[in-house]
């Protein structure tokens, strides 16, 4: 009972006069992406994001905004894990700045809407999700690595790999969003994600040559041009707001997750068109 409607999200007149929940998930997340469309990225995370609160407060509907663990830029030590109050270490000036910034923007555009519209308007702050879905060309960490061994070739770990990153499986992601949209009293905004373990990206490399393929090489090179510098040196994020509010608990081991993820992508990758 799903019924498609295609258009531009920018133009909300497009939408039903009936809506009861708006979830704006739209964006360009992928790194090498935003950096390629740095204007497109910014377009989507906040004209877009207005034009649908607007829609929102005309219909009365429930708004649930994607924005990201990036609005954090690279938080200091003592800000790990990372709190919904912490205010961020971000460049407005820089490779990542047109995706931080304005997912920053996002959010104030929310509450905005929240504060003067009274538009219940939630936001959430993923931390890394993956699972089945993801693209092979989204060109991050998961669908690389996945790429990478399905056709035979080292992982590629840049600038060493010694960045770390949590990983939650998007089954137990949303979860947590409809929670979000569904559950929440007042408006809040929460980050969503699973806080063990904070693993480098080479200890993940080395965890998925254990649960997936033994034989399994690892490459260190530097960081392509393609994909923007000033990459976050650890991200992890605190729930207690989550779990407190909405009595959420994520459920999918990362091992159990890689296991899961690279078995449909071995099943799917090789039947989208150029997934190499």
């Amino acid at each position: 009972n799903i019924e498609w409607i295609y258009g531009d999200a920018e133009l909300g007149a497009q939408l039903p006069d009936k809506i009861d929940y708006i979830i704006h998930a739209a964006g360009i997340a992928s790194p090498e992406h935003y950096q390629a469309n740095p204007l497109e990225t910014i377009n989507v995370a906040v004209n877009a994001t207005k034009s649908l609160l607007e829609k929102a407060k005309e219909t009365n509907a429930r708004f649930l905004y994607f924005s990201s663990s990036e609005i954090y830029g690279d938080p200091h030590p003592s800000q790990i894990p990372t709190l919904e109050e912490y205010r961020g270490n971000v460049s407005c000036r820089g490779p990542r700045s047109c995706y931080d910034e304005s997912k920053r923007l996002g959010e104030t555009i929310c509450w905005i809407y929240e504060t003067y519209f009274d538009v219940h308007a939630s936001v959430v702050r993923p931390f890394n999700i993956y699972g089945p879905g993801m693209m092979p060309k989204d060109y991050r960490v998961m669908p690389n690595f996945a790429n990478s061994w399905l056709m035979g070739v080292p992982l590629k770990l840049y600038g060493g790999g010694n960045q770390t990153r949590t990983f939650c499986y998007i089954v137990d992601a949303i979860d947590a969003f409809i929670k979000i949209l569904v559950e929440c009293k007042v408006p809040g905004v929460y980050n969503v994600g699973n806080p063990t373990p904070e693993i480098s990206i080479i200890d993940l490399a080395d965890l998925i040559k254990l649960k997936i393929d033994p034989s399994i090489e690892v490459q260190q090179i530097e960081y392509p041009k393609t994909y923007p510098k000033d990459d976050p040196n650890r991200r992890c994020p605190n729930i207690n707001k989550l779990i407190e509010d909405l009595n959420y608990h994520p459920q999918i081991e990362l091992s159990e997750g890689l296991i899961r993820f690279f078995r449909w992508a071995k099943l799917n990758y090789p039947l989208i068109p150029n997934s190499y």
